[in-house]
């Protein structure tokens, strides 16, 4: 089964007319038409104008003096 998505906006009440489908004359398919409440080219941007998309821009970066030193040796109750 090939399985094709497409979205189309109805021009007339009732008509639907789709172009561009990647199937030929004489090939039967299998038409599942569903609404959808938000059409997916105008969904909502990810990003608003007001967020700033790089937060850590600019910012003093992280400095590890010794990162291979064990941390917390006395809660580990095995080696007492």
């Amino acid at each position: 089964m090939n399985a094709h998505k497409i979205e189309v906006v109805l021009t007339e009440d009732g008509t639907l007319t789709l172009q561009g489908l990647p199937f030929h004359a004489g090939d039967v398919v299998e038409v599942i038409i569903l609404e959808t409440k938000t059409p997916q080219h105008q969904a909502p941007p990810l990003l608003s104008l007001t967020t700033n998309p790089y937060p850590l821009h600019n910012t003093q970066p992280y400095r590890y003096n010794d990162p291979t030193e064990p941390v917390a040796l006395e809660d580990w109750e095995v080696l007492q």
